[in-house]
């Protein structure tokens, strides 16, 4: 057996030998450059010795004192408009009080005027008392009042769904409603004209996003006739990516109302899920304030998610959403903004409800604001120069020059010396600002 063992050993060496003899010269080459590289990277030093010189303690302090560290930020002139804000004094109602003149108020988002309501300001007063000031925690450490659980009930009511959540912030509810439950990978649907807020949460999302031109259906059914080709190379991919249309009911940046109709058809063709911004549309549209779905017709139903903040027509602070409960349900583990923050303070949220409140008792004030919205679009429209931005039903108007000078800060400064000359007349108005350096697509100036 051992013979036998000894005897294959030696063939497999002959073998190996023969065909050392019989291979090309070009091969043998090849192999032997390569065995010697080999050699050399075993025996050569990874890394090569700098040679340095040691210097003086005299030297080093100069080197230290010539050094300059990098800026923190950016330098920022002084006259800034953001470093330069009015100072309001009392409440911002039909008459504001900025830098100690007085002034009819058309820069303030406090639609209905119930900001300085008796009746709201009650409410408030009588929560401070039994509540105090604030909750010092989140929702799920003793941040729940019993007060949070109404106006959550109260709101649900209002807008026909299952159940709503609220936030303590209004910019935060729709930043931290994107990305609990759009992810990586999955694919976004939004207006190039979406607000600042909502770009917050793509971002945090890190989802694919996808712009369509404002307003433009055609626009964004070509994106998702595209997608859906793409979906068809790759099925086992389309079948986790979750899409989603994502616009405002009335866009903060122009004014306009969304084609919610239009979407519907889009949505359930191409089976995609809505997401519906209603800062600005909530307790402005529909018979009841109940926002663009009520406008159109639409069962809200057909809307997977709504969110709004309760900072412009309940003239209170923090936001909400609304929709089926495990929809709703699933934001209370990854809402990151209702999560980690402290809930709303009990004494906003009986503000809030004796807004609703007050919206219920009196359905005709919504029909009275589209009224004075028409009549300021109207009167807007005779100005020379300047051409009016938005819908006959907004209340959020933007006046744009009709030539631009082709210069961004050109025109932002004529602005601000049309705002200054309204001022000097009492009446106050604001240019409308942005974080030029981060917005998808900056809007031009307002």
């Amino acid at each position: 057996m051992a013979a036998a063992v000894g005897m294959g050993q030696q063939w497999v060496l002959v073998e190996m030998v023969q065909a050392f003899y019989e291979a090309p010269a070009y091969h043998l080459i090849l192999e032997g450059i390569l065995i010697l590289w080999i050699i050399r990277l075993l025996f050569s030093k990874t890394y090569k010795l700098q040679e340095r010189s040691d210097l003086t303690p005299k030297e080093k302090e100069e080197l230290i004192e010539e050094w300059q560290p990098e800026a923190l930020v950016p330098p920022v002139s002084k006259d800034h408009p953001a470093l330069n804000y009015s100072i309001v004094s009392g409440p911002p109602s039909h008459k504001i009080i900025v830098n100690g003149k007085e002034c009819i108020n058309f820069a303030s988002f406090n639609f209905l005027g119930l900001l300085d309501n008796e009746r709201v300001k009650n409410a408030a007063q009588a929560s401070l008392r039994k509540y105090g000031v604030g909750t010092c925690g989140p929702r799920g450490f003793y941040g729940t009042f019993d007060v949070h659980l109404e106006l959550e009930d109260r709101l649900a009511k209002f807008m026909r769904t299952e159940e709503s959540i609220i936030y303590s912030y209004g910019f935060a509810t729709i930043a931290s409603a994107i990305p609990a439950y759009s992810k990586r990978g999955d694919i976004v649907f939004v207006d190039e004209a979406a607000c600042f807020a909502i770009q917050k949460g793509l971002q945090a999302s890190r989802s694919n996003i996808k712009l369509f031109k404002h307003n433009d259906t055609a626009d964004l059914e070509q994106l998702l006739k595209e997608q859906e080709i793409e979906d068809q190379k790759n099925p086992r991919k389309a079948c986790v990516t979750r899409r989603f249309i994502l616009v405002e009911g009335l866009y903060m940046n122009t004014g306009d109302i969304c084609p919610l109709p239009e979407l519907i058809k889009l949505k359930y063709k191409y089976k995609v899920r809505i997401f519906l911004e209603e800062s600005l549309s909530f307790g402005v549209l529909g018979e009841h304030g109940r926002g663009v779905t009520e406008h159109f017709g639409i069962n809200v139903d057909d809307i997977d998610l709504i969110s709004a903040n309760m900072e412009n027509s309940l003239a209170s602070i923090g936001g909400f959403c609304c929709g089926r409960s495990f929809v709703i349900d699933h934001q209370r583990l990854s809402g990151q903004g209702y999560c980690f923050s402290a809930s709303l303070p009990p004494l906003l949220a009986a503000a809030a409800i004796e807004a609703l409140n007050i919206m219920e008792e009196n359905p005709d004030i919504f029909q009275i604001l589209r009224e004075k919205c028409k009549r300021i679009h109207k009167a807007l429209q005779r100005i020379p120069g300047l051409i009016v931005v938005g819908d006959l039903f907004s209340p959020a108007l933007h006046l744009q020059l009709e030539e631009p000078s082709g210069s961004r800060e050109n025109d932002m400064k004529l602005l601000k010396r049309i705002v200054d000359y309204c001022m000097n007349r009492s009446i106050a108005l604001t240019p409308a600002r942005y974080l030029e350096k981060e917005e998808k697509c900056l809007p031009p100036p307002r």
